[in-house]
């Protein structure tokens, strides 16, 4: 593909790549669909990239016009240097039509439809970001979250794995979706039902649906409001820490558990909720099972909330791996997680600090690490920090050979 001379004007101005299914602007300049209408969502100033003369407010299809001579011409030139590696490019489908969207919409309330409109949205919706946009304007999100709360009363699950799926697919696109969850707590108690659900006893169905329910979740917890994050009830907590220990859980489902958590922690009474569940155990052997980056900071962002707690303080020394974890992270991951690390040490170190607990932080290294910081390339921030620590306990640890005469003179 490297060696074959591509004609100029097959390449979009935005992407550089080969037009998959070229459009034709106001002012004649020709871009691949996909790019210039992520142009159009993207940019505040409805201009031509390439002119940059204004174009019409309404970029919608109709103000784009698709160049098929151009397409011909593309797809004949991808034939004939097949034997160079050249893939086909596809014929593009039609975009979605809204009247048939609002039809799906209507389909979804007759039984005997319901199946087939929920299989076509699902497709549909997987699709292209353009789709997502004409099933968020027929209302599709709303007539979901209807559908959703419907299942939970009736407690049914058929069509449940598609209508969460779709959901998650057009909230991003859709902002009256979220003005329509803000103080209802409907579809919040429909997540929870399905989160409540006991895959072991019937098959994988029943955790597909928990994954895409805690992908929604996400989504609910992010808009609903102060009074809804109070009141939230314990049983809410601890669906969502089993989903953590959920064996064949996928990588975005923890994230997504995780955000929750965080997005919860803060308000009314919740650390408490979230402690009893015994999550502060389970975000420790998560960790130590060494995960992604930033799965990893969310956890020590919970991790470092809920050790301001005495209880949270009180799970997190009784797990016997906590603190050396905690001190190998530092200088280990990233900036963000070594400050949530030090607001962990800092909080064990002022409030929880048995003699045991001293020794133990210098046993597993947590005392020779906060050194390593302060010889280290750290924001200034970090080793004050740092400082604070190394002297609420200097009595203990000054005998160490890692602790530096200059760290335990210097003025407070």
């Amino acid at each position: 593909m490297g060696e074959v001379d591509i004609p100029t004007y097959f390449i979009c101005p935005i992407s550089l790549q080969i037009m998959k299914d070229p459009v034709t602007v106001a002012t004649g300049i020709t871009y691949d669909r996909e790019s210039i209408e992520q142009w159009f969502l993207t940019t505040k100033d409805m201009t031509c990239p390439v002119t940059k003369q204004p174009l019409p407010k309404d970029n919608s299809n109709e103000s784009m016009t698709p160049n098929h001579t151009l397409r011909r011409l593309i797809q004949q030139w991808c034939t004939v240097n097949a034997i160079n590696g050249v893939d086909r490019i596809p014929t593009p489908k039609f975009p979605l039509n809204k009247i048939y969207a609002v039809k799906l919409v209507k389909d979804l309330g007759v039984h005997h439809l319901r199946q087939a409109a929920l299989k076509k949205m699902e497709e549909l919706a997987a699709e292209n970001e353009r789709n997502r946009r004409s099933m968020a304007e027929a209302g599709v999100a709303k007539a979901l979250i209807l559908f959703i709360v419907t299942c939970f009363r009736e407690g049914k699950t058929t069509g449940l794995l598609e209508a969460l799926r779709v959901l998650h697919h057009v909230w991003s696109v859709d902002e009256e979706t979220e003005v329509a969850v803000i103080g209802n707590n409907d579809l919040l108690e429909s997540l929870m039902w399905v989160l409540g659900f006991d895959h072991e006893t019937g098959h994988s169905h029943m955790l597909l649906l928990k994954i895409e329910a805690i992908l929604v979740l996400k989504m609910t917890i992010s808009v609903i409001n102060t009074a809804q994050l109070e009141q939230l009830k314990p049983e809410f907590f601890m669906n969502i820490t089993k989903v953590l220990l959920e064996k064949k859980i996928s990588r975005q489902a923890v994230k997504s558990a995780l955000h929750v958590l965080v997005e919860a922690c803060p308000w009314g009474r919740n650390k408490m909720k979230i402690v009893e569940t015994g999550a502060v155990f389970q975000l420790i052997e998560l960790e130590l099972l060494k995960p992604e980056k930033h799965i990893t900071e969310l956890i020590f962002n919970l991790l470092a909330n809920l050790c301001c707690c005495a209880d949270g303080r009180a799970q997190f020394l009784k797990h016997g791996g906590s603190m050396a974890m905690v001190s190998k992270r530092i200088l280990r991951v990233s900036p963000a997680t070594d400050d949530l690390a030090l607001q962990i040490l800092s909080s064990i170190s002022k409030f929880s600090a048995t003699h045991g607990v001293v020794l133990e932080m210098l046993l597993v290294g947590a005392v020779s690490k906060l050194c390593m910081v302060m010889q280290a390339d750290c924001p200034a921030y970090l080793k004050q920090k740092v400082s604070r620590i190394l002297r609420l306990h200097s009595n203990v640890w000054n005998n160490s050979p890692c602790i530096a005469v200059y760290l335990l003179t210097r003025p407070r």
